[in-house]
């Protein structure tokens, strides 16, 4: 993409716990986080030397009548309203830019976690798990981070002042000092069930979540036997159940929340009583009095800041959970493969199929579900114990750059956001697309909407056989050693189709290309077929050969030829 930034490597994230990954985020926005908690504990600190302050206006400016001194402290006092302005804008555009980076971080590792995996990640993990990290437990794992400027400056405002108000007044200095430990200490049993409950919310809104996406991905199929309320009723269930998960947690935060008023609450009390005993008995200034109330005051404040440091602290270690399960999932496929293939010929001993070099080989099953099932196993996304696919005799999983060589279409493929000729080089600069375009017969849609066009999610706005034609382009784009195609052709006419299948041997010529289809036009242009009955391959030849001498094939083909197809309206 023209004049686009480059992105920097978000590193390698420890996610040996979740503890370890929000350790790893902290380490790798260090200085800007050292800034801001810099800058927290200024804001925080001028603020709790304002009470200070203002006692001694009263004391020296006002209760001794000297005008200087009232206006040095207020000048003193203006000067400190200043630093605490400043401080703050300061500290709040260090802890925005630590949330983003947090978040934003954890989104490219899941990414490039996500792209790592591959078809393993829908096996071990739900669709709506993962769509849960990146709708809220990326903000809790920002707001962990947030929290962590906010909650430093609290701790350090805290004991400055305890050590202020022991200066000012010993007895009530220990008072706090007494009391805060206390407050900690009454408060922190109510973390525990609130974080119970937290993760067990956040385990139903990734059932839900992918029940959603399951709902929303069926959703014509469903419509088409009539199941949309079953799945509806069923789907109201779980919701119900999230909200009263919802309820529950929320139920507990609000404890959390009152504990964070009532006991600070009290202390001020306890304080401020302490202290008006003591004015009265001429003990302390009235100056004091207003210093030591303003330090009860203010300490409301940071131990708010605590509790709330305990809540986003909490939800950010249970976001940054799900975060590490992802990051610790390992591939099907091993990454180490270093074995080159001697020969190329790929061969499936399950089915007995043979793809020689270099050739269209063609795999006509009687029944779809076995032509998925070889093609599944021909790109090692499924395999068989004992009887693993080999290419050039070595077995897949020993093939080094097997993704890069072995590439499976099939039409539940998605065609990605974003610019046209992004999504069919796979954004891969470089790629030529001419004779892919050509071979997939897709001239017309490239140039009706141009190669700059903007592709919207799923490429919504083609057709099927629009759609079809473009994923097309996009795996002949890919140019792999060993091409494997699931029907490349059943969701367009029949004079499309006819041009596809004579363009697409050749644009492979010299590659190993696999086409699983019934449609004549495509076998007949097939340098070799392969009748599949049964899981496996019955009979082979050429087209025109297995029409004349099998009579299941002609059955099966022809079945395929007088199929009902979907006008491409392109």
């Amino acid at each position: 993409m023209k004049n686009a930034l480059p992105v920097p490597d978000p590193g390698v994230a420890d996610h040996r716990s979740p503890w370890r990954y929000l350790t790893w985020l902290a380490r790798r926005q260090g200085r800007p986080l050292l800034y801001g908690i810099g800058w927290g504990v200024t804001w925080m600190l001028s603020m709790a030397l304002t009470p200070a302050v203002i006692g001694r206006a009263i004391d020296d400016g006002v209760a001794a009548k000297d005008a200087g001194a009232l206006v040095t402290w207020s000048a003193v006092l203006l000067g400190l309203a200043l630093l605490t302005a400043a401080s703050s804008g300061l500290r709040h555009r260090l802890a925005v830019f630590c949330w983003l980076s947090a978040a934003y971080r954890t989104v490219q590792v899941v990414t490039r976690q996500s792209t790592r995996l591959g078809a393993t990640l829908s096996k071990r993990m739900s669709a709506g798990e993962v769509v849960s990290v990146g709708i809220s437990d990326v903000s809790h794992i920002g707001d962990a981070l947030d929290i962590v400027i906010r909650g430093t400056a609290a701790v350090i405002a805290i004991v400055a002042v305890i050590v202020l108000m022991l200066i000012a007044s010993p007895p009530l200095g220990l008072v706090v000092l007494v009391g805060v430990p206390l407050i900690l200490l009454v408060a922190a049993p109510l973390m525990r069930p609130y974080r119970r409950r937290h993760e067990r919310l956040r385990e139903l809104v990734g059932d839900l979540n992918t029940r959603a996406t399951d709902i929303v991905a069926g959703l014509r199929v469903l419509r088409g036997i009539g199941g949309e309320h079953l799945f509806a009723d069923r789907y109201r269930e779980e919701s119900q159940r999230v909200r009263r998960a919802g309820v529950e947690t929320a139920r507990a935060e609000s404890m959390l929340s009152g504990a964070e008023v009532l006991l600070p609450g009290l202390l001020v009390v306890a304080v401020t009583w302490m202290g008006a005993r003591y004015a009265v008995s001429d003990t302390m200034t009235p100056g004091e009095l207003i210093t030591v109330y303003g330090y009860a005051v203010f300490l409301v404040h940071p131990l708010a800041t605590l509790g709330e440091a305990a809540d986003k602290i909490t939800k950010g270690y249970v976001a940054a959970g799900r975060v590490v399960r992802i990051l610790a999932l390992d591939p099907d496929l091993p990454a180490d493969g270093t074995a080159e293939p001697s020969g190329a010929e790929l061969v499936d001993p399950v089915s007995g199929l043979v793809a020689w070099p270099g050739g269209l080989t063609a795999v006509a099953a009687a029944d779809p579900a076995d032509a998925d099932a070889i093609a599944d196993r021909l790109g090692h996304y499924a395999e068989v114990e004992g009887a693993d696919v080999t290419y050039g005799g070595v077995p897949l999983r020993d093939l080094a750059r097997l993704r890069e060589r072995i590439i499976v279409t099939v039409n539940d493929d998605v065609l990605l956001s974003g610019r046209l000729a992004d999504t069919l080089t796979g954004g891969v600069p470089g790629r030529d697309l001419a004779g892919p375009i050509r071979a997939a017969s897709a001239d017309d849609i490239v140039d009706t909407v141009g190669r700059d066009a903007h592709v919207v999610e799923a490429g919504r706005e083609f057709s099927g056989g629009q759609q079809q034609r473009l994923r097309l382009v996009r795996a002949l784009a890919a140019d792999p050693e060993v091409l494997v195609l699931v029907e490349p052709t059943s969701a367009v006419d029949a004079h499309t189709e006819a041009r596809i299948a004579e363009r697409l041997g050749e644009m492979r010529a010299g590659r190993t290309t696999v086409v699983c289809t019934t449609s004549p036009l495509v076998l007949d242009r097939a340098d070799q077929v392969a009748f599949v009955e049964n899981g496996v391959v019955v009979a082979e030849g050429a087209h025109r050969e297995l029409l004349d001498r099998e009579p299941r094939y002609a059955a099966t083909v022809t079945r395929g030829e007088d199929r009902d197809r979907v006008t491409d309206h392109a």
